[in-house]
C-alpha cells in the first residue's frame, strides 16, 4: 500500500486491571481478570507521521491509519474501510435534526462493520503464525471471517444459531467456510468455539476475546473525523450487541487526542439494543458496572441477540464517561426504522441500523438529541442479508 506508515504498536494492556501483555505472541483475554486486551501504540512517534498531508496521499481504506493500527506486515484486505458518511436531510426533517447523518457501514466489502474487525484480526492472526479460525456469529461476523480467512490462504469454522438467516449461511458456505449450526444462542456457540480451540487448535476470534477485532473497528471514529472536516458530532447513535464498536470508537478519540487532534471533548454515546435482549440497558439503567446475561433473548435483529458480552465494562463505562445512555426499542420500530432509511435516504439498513432511527424519539424526549444537535446513526449492515425476517415486516 503507497505511502503509508508503519505500526507504532508497543504492547497489550489489559482494559480493566492494566496488566501489560506480549504483543508478539498470539494473546486473548487477561490472564489475570479474563477481561479484554487493549493495543497500545506510541503515539507520539505515529502523530509525526500521521499527520493531514500524509492522509490526504493515502488509499481510501481504514489502513490509511497504519501507525495507529498492529499490523507489521501487509495487511489482509479488501478493500474495507471509508464508507460513506450521508447528510440524511429527510430522515432528519421527520426527527426534528437539521444535522443528522448516516454512517453507511453496508458498503463494506462483506456487507456490514465486521469487515473492519476481521481484517484486523485476521491479519495479526495470520502474523502471530495461526492457520485455523473460528468465530461464533449471528452472521455478519461469519461472512466477515470467511472472506479475510480466504484472503489470507487460511481455514474459518463458523459457528452459529441454528436459525441464522439463510442468506449469511449461503454467503459463509461460498466464501470456503465450514459452518456449524448450533442449537442456542451466540454465547452457546461461543461455548462450541473454545471447546474445539482446546481439541484442534484454532484460534477463537470471538468479539473482545481478541484484541485486534476492535483495532479494526475504532477506525470509524477516525473516518468520522476525517469526514466532519476535523471535528465530531455531538452524539454517537450505535446498535449494540458485543459493544465492539463503541468500545473501539471511544479509544479512537483518546488517542486522537493524545496525538493532538481534539481536545477533551468528546461525542455522547449512545447504545441502542433490542428490547427483547437488552442487558446493557438494563445494566445502565440500574448502575451497574457490569451487565448479567439476559434470559430468553429475543429480536429479529440477529446481531443484537447477544446475551451477555465479555466487554460489558468496558461498553458501560463509555456511555457513562461520555455522558451517554442506553436505550432499547421494540422489533417493530426497527422494521419502521428500516423503511424510513430506505424511503427518506435510499439505504437499505439491516433491523441493527433501524434500530438507531427507532430512538430518536426516546432520545428526543429525554432532551440528549435535539436541533441543534449534530447526530450520526450507524447502519452496520445491509438488509439484504435480512430479507426472510424483514418481508413480512413490509
Amino acid at each position: 500500500m503507497a505511502d503509508t506508515g508503519a505500526t507504532t504498536l508497543t504492547g497489550l494492556e489489559c482494559g480493566v486491571c492494566g496488566k501489560p501483555h506480549d504483543a508478539s505472541l498470539l494473546q486473548r483475554l487477561c490472564t489475570a481478570c479474563g477481561r479484554p486486551l487493549l493495543a497500545r501504540y506510541d503515539l507520539a512517534r505515529a502523530a509525526a507521521e500521521l499527520t493531514p498531508a500524509a492522509l490526504a496521499r493515502r488509499p481510501p481504506t481504514l489502513w490509511r491509519y497504519r501507525e495507529v493500527l498492529p499490523a507489521a506486515g501487509p495487511p489482509v484486505t479488501l478493500g474495507e474501510g471509508w464508507t460513506p458518511l450521508l447528510h440524511a436531510r429527510g430522515l432528519g426533517r421527520r426527527h426534528g435534526l437539521d444535522d443528522l447523518y448516516i454512517k453507511d457501514e453496508s458498503l463494506n466489502p462483506t456487507g456490514s462493520f465486521k469487515a473492519r474487525g476481521m481484517t484486523a484480526a485476521v491479519t495479526l492472526a495470520r502474523e502471530r503464525g495461526a492457520k485455523r479460525l473460528a468465530v461464533p456469529t449471528a452472521g455478519n461476523a461469519g461472512v466477515a471471517l470467511a472472506a479475510y480467512a480466504a484472503a489470507a490462504d487460511l481455514t474459518a469454522d463458523v459457528f452459529c444459531p441454528a436459525d441464522t438467516p439463510a442468506a449469511f449461511i449461503t454467503s459463509m458456505e461460498l466464501l470456503g467456510a465450514r459452518v456449524h449450526r448450533v442449537n442456542g444462542l451466540i454465547d452457546a456457540c461461543g461455548a462450541r468455539v473454545r471447546e474445539g480451540a482446546e481439541a484442534t487448535g484454532w484460534f477463537d476470534l470471538s468479539t473482545l476475546k481478541e484484541p485486534y477485532r476492535l483495532e479494526g473497528k475504532k477506525t470509524m471514529g477516525y473516518e468520522l473525523f476525517e469526514q466532519m472536516d476535523g471535528s465530531l458530532p455531538d452524539v454517537i447513535v450505535y446498535p449494540t450487541g458485543g459493544g465492539t464498536g463503541l468500545v473501539g470508537m471511544w479509544k479512537a478519540f483518546g488517542e486522537m487526542e493524545q496525538m493532538g487532534w481534539i481536545g477533551p471533548e468528546r461525542p455522547r454515546l449512545v447504545s441502542v439494543q433490542a428490547a427483547g435482549c437488552a442487558p446493557m440497558v438494563r445494566a445502565f439503567a440500574a448502575g451497574d458496572t457490569e451487565a448479567r446475561r439476559w434470559e430468553d433473548a429475543r429480536t429479529m435483529a440477529s446481531g443484537l441477540r447477544v446475551p451477555v458480552a465479555v466487554g460489558d465494562v468496558l461498553v458501560l463505562r463509555a456511555l457513562r464517561e461520555s455522558g451517554g445512555t442506553a436505550v432499547a426499542v421494540e422489533d417493530a420500530a426497527m422494521a419502521a426504522g428500516v423503511r424510513e432509511l430506505g424511503a427518506e435516504e435510499g439505504i437499505l439498513a439491516a433491523p441493527e441500523g433501524g434500530a438507531t432511527v427507532a430512538a430518536l424519539p426516546e432520545l428526543r424526549r429525554q432532551g440528549l438529541v435535539g436541533p441543534s444537535h449534530r447526530v450520526v446513526l450507524f447502519n452496520t449492515g445491509t438488509a439484504l442479508s435480512y430479507l426472510e425476517a424483514l418481508a413480512p415486516l413490509r
